[in-house]
């Protein structure tokens, strides 16, 4: 279990995940720009590397600066880092095939498969059920779940689903593993790298932007909003609340798509959307912490 003792003061989780998904969202709109040159899976990718590339240079500059900080990182925590990776590069290019096939609304609410079921598995008690079917409901309602669609679609946003879930177990151990935030994040980093080179065929893809700066430029930030940011927030939450907790509070990501669209794209939510987001408020919230670490 992830320890819990010494984690609790910072911003509320919530605030951490609404900022995290901002930042998501941001990085998914520079995508949009990317899908027109650059495949899906190319795409991924290129998230993938350019984040690889800013958690290696961050965590070996702050190894450096440290001065004898030296952290000896086992081959079972090696391996399950490059697990860790791999099973986020995954999630990311599935989930990119999906929306290429889906609305994205479809792909996001049945990809919410995967947190759910974590979260279901790590309840304990009515009231965590109860704030569950609260936000299951409040994220169908959000994104207008369709049964529509491309089969192929539909087998792609299933296996996202599959390896969310895998990454909130995976990320759960390698924050757990870790005495720190910070070696937390390290493993975090090698995690991308290893993904990163084991999947650099990819690359391939990503080749008629290889010659233009300003999209290689768009790119790096794209990992650096979409991932970086995100996942960094994620390491430091789930040592923070557990997977259980962790995994319903991913529901906050839809609620704040939905918000982003509102303020930024004047995409004012129907009165059945607008239900769904107080029942996933109302389902966030009844799902807390007992005042005393388990």
């Amino acid at each position: 279990m992830v320890s819990r003792s010494s984690t609790t003061s910072g911003p509320p989780a919530p605030l951490l995940f609404v900022l995290g998904g901002a930042s998501m969202y941001v990085g998914a709109a520079l995508a949009v720009g990317l899908f027109d040159r650059v495949s899906p899976a190319g795409v991924a990718w290129l998230r993938l590397a350019g984040a690889a590339v800013v958690l290696a240079v961050w965590r070996l500059a702050a190894r450096w600066f440290a001065r004898g900080d030296r952290v000896r990182w086992s081959r079972r925590r090696v391996v399950l880092a490059g697990a860790f990776g791999l099973v986020t590069a995954g999630m990311n290019i599935v989930f990119y095939e999906a929306i290429a096939r889906l609305p994205l609304g479809t792909a996001v609410a049945v990809e919410f498969a995967g947190p759910v079921l974590v979260a279901a598995l790590g309840s304990r008690s009515r009231r965590d059920w109860s704030a569950l079917a609260l936000v299951v409901l409040g994220v169908a309602l959000i994104a207008d779940v369709r049964l529509e669609g491309s089969p192929a679609g539909v087998v792609f946003a299933l296996l996202a689903a599959l390896l969310w879930a895998g990454y909130i177990v995976l990320g759960a151990r390698v924050s757990s593993g870790s005495g720190s935030t910070g070696e937390g994040i390290d493993g975090l980093a090698i995690g991308f790298v290893v993904a990163a080179v084991v999947l650099s065929p990819l690359a391939l893809t990503a080749a008629p932007i290889a010659g233009e700066p300003v999209l290689l430029g768009t790119a790096l930030a794209l990992g650096v909003l979409s991932s970086v940011v995100p996942y960094v927030l994620d390491q430091v939450v789930l040592r923070r609340v557990g997977r259980a907790r962790f995994a319903l509070l991913l529901a906050l990501l839809p609620l704040t798509a939905t918000v982003v669209g509102l303020v930024g794209l004047a995409q004012v939510p129907a009165p059945l959307e607008a239900v769904g987001i107080a029942a996933v408020i109302v389902g966030v919230a009844l799902r807390r912490e007992p005042a005393a670490a388990d």
